[in-house]
């Protein structure tokens, strides 16, 4: 049975109040789990069928008529969540990587909607359905100090950190204020090397050593600022192929990006502003 989750939203900064809980943002792919007529079934946020991906987790031991919400992940050797481990290892049959599944929330408990119950509620009613083991595991939290634990993530160099408001309800399908991201962002100084030609994405390069080093594609820019690339790079065009349009390095902006990839490119890079 697959239930639409509940989204967050993005906050800039992180803010102490003990009306909220605070948990660490896991840095894997989020997965919605439910047992009915004693099958387990996974699903992923936008429903697709992802039960046979991960054959460990059907043995799960929770009462028949549950579905919980949670993050798969897979850990490196620090113990850290690795987005590019668990990505490999959804997409291969191949892949080695010992995964673990995060739960946060429940949504059904043998067979009816909890969603109305307070989150904290719903914490302590997950508290009895889980037990941790090397494949499933509660996802801890505490409530308020997001300022601290924000600065601890931030140390340690983690995704970012969620908080929610404790007495809020499980709003299906619904983007929520009363679910709040904070994002360890990472910002470099980029060039625009060339523009792709199917879907708007910029390329981006690092100097290092007087040289430039390819940094990957950003997609996310402002209407505003892709305006004022429109107004600039056709007199910058140098050559292009079927895929992309490249230009002369004239082109300066900052980036917010979540970390570096294994390759050396810029993971999710999104457009701060321009450098003159």
């Amino acid at each position: 049975m697959f239930v639409s989750p509940m989204l967050l939203q993005k906050s800039e900064h992180p803010f102490d109040d003990n009306d909220f809980v605070t948990e660490l943002k896991l840095d894997g792919i989020r997965l919605i789990l439910s047992k009915f007529n004693n099958q387990i079934k996974l699903y992923t946020r936008h429903n697709n069928e992802v039960t046979a991906k991960f054959p460990e987790l059907q043995s799960i031991d929770i009462p028949d008529g549950t579905v919980l919400d949670g993050e798969i992940i897979v850990s490196d050797v620090e113990g850290k969540p690795d987005f590019e481990a668990v990505m490999e290892r959804f997409m291969s049959k191949r892949s080695s990587h010992a995964i673990q599944f995060c739960v946060f929330d429940v949504i059904y408990h043998e067979g009816r909607k909890v969603t109305h119950l307070p989150l904290v509620e719903r914490k302590e009613l997950l508290e009895s359905l889980i037990d941790n083991d090397e494949h499933v595991a509660k996802v801890q939290w505490m409530s308020g100090n997001g300022k601290a634990y924000c600065d601890l993530v931030k140390e340690h160099n983690l995704e970012g950190i969620v908080l929610k408001r404790a007495n809020s309800k499980y709003q299906i399908k619904k983007r929520s204020h009363d679910w709040l991201k904070i994002i360890n962002y990472q910002y470099a100084d980029t060039v625009i090397t060339g523009l792709r030609k199917d879907e708007f994405g910029l390329l981006l390069a690092i100097e290092e050593n007087g040289s430039l080093k390819p940094a990957g594609v950003m997609e996310f820019m402002g209407s505003e600022a892709r305006k004022q690339f429109y107004c600039q790079y056709r007199d910058l065009i140098v050559e292009e192929d079927k895929k992309f349009t490249f230009i002369e390095p004239k082109i300066k902006c900052r980036v917010k990006f979540r970390n570096y990839t294994k390759a050396g490119l810029l993971r999710i890079p999104s457009f701060v502003e321009y450098i003159v």
